[in-house]
């Protein structure tokens, strides 16, 4: 049995799609309870457990970090610890908020960078990480960014419902990544989980969707292929103040997760058409 943290998200949804998993949401499990989420594993005794439940509130965390801290810290290590005491893998999801985002120009992140997180939820992410790797288990902490689906909050939801009553939007340009369909994600993340069962060993990955742009690019492109009518200016981060630090730089490099395990990210274009399908657009 997959056991999966995590239902109604973006890519815990996708999980429960393509895989035969055994989902929990916040019905079923408290993630502000780190005891509670141990004792779901040991309970139900799975071959391997994926965690794609987190806070990712970003501005919010910078006033609640405590809470943020307990779900994507304090669980995770718990669930990991979980794992290592019945010898099964255990599959974590991460962010690129992990890194600074400047100084960089244009080279994507390796998982060898050093990590230095700019607002809560990155600093939360990061204990997360810390938190699994301490625990003994044989894990994958998978950093990934800008996911987008057609369930949930994400930025190609936002850019179509503001189109509804907008003809020109600004957009920051100076943010660059990779847009992540869910989809493409809970593909990997299953793929992943099986060679772990088969006896692969973990460690820390990126993947994330190619090719680069910024926001108002991937703006763009949404409206085009959704036949919005919508003109995009672009405009720089400092033009579009929010309560946490967002990085400029969340270019990802997946080399490693391509080496190790023949996975390669996707072109976003064809997952964007996917969701935009899947919207009735």
């Amino acid at each position: 049995m997959i056991l999966v943290f995590g239902k109604t998200g973006q890519v815990a949804t996708e999980l429960h799609r393509q895989g035969d998993v055994t989902a929990l949401g916040r019905d079923h499990t408290d993630l502000s309870d780190p005891q509670a989420c141990a004792q779901v594993i040991a309970d139900l005794a799975p071959s391997v457990v994926i965690n794609a439940a987190a806070y990712t509130a970003v501005d919010r965390a910078e006033e609640d970090e405590a809470t943020a801290q307990t779900i994507n810290a304090a669980s995770p290590g718990a669930m990991a610890g979980a794992c290592a005491h019945l010898d099964i893998p255990f599959l974590h999801l991460s962010t690129d908020y992990v890194f600074d985002g400047t100084g960089t120009g244009t080279r994507a992140w390796l998982e060898t960078d050093p990590v230095s997180p700019q607002n809560a939820y990155g600093r939360t992410k990061l204990a997360g990480e810390q938190a699994v790797r301490a625990s003994g288990a044989n894990h994958i902490i998978l950093r990934t960014a800008w996911v987008v689906s057609a369930h949930g909050a994400n930025f190609v939801k936002t850019m179509l419902r503001l189109s509804e009553t907008r003809t020109a939007l600004s957009v920051v340009n100076d943010q660059i990544g990779g847009p992540t369909p869910a989809a493409d994600i809970a593909a990997t993340l299953l793929t992943l989980a099986q060679a772990m069962q088969d006896g692969a060993k973990g460690g820390t990955y990126h993947y994330a969707g190619v090719p680069h742009v910024s926001w108002a690019e991937f703006a763009r492109a949404i409206f085009a292929q959704a036949g919005r009518d919508v003109t995009v200016t672009g405009i720089p981060s400092s033009e579009y103040p929010t309560p946490a630090t967002r990085p400029l730089n969340s270019r990802l490099d997946c080399a490693k997760l391509t080496s190790d395990f023949g996975i390669t990210p996707a072109d976003w274009h064809s997952g964007l058409s996917a969701v935009i399908k899947e919207l009735g657009l």
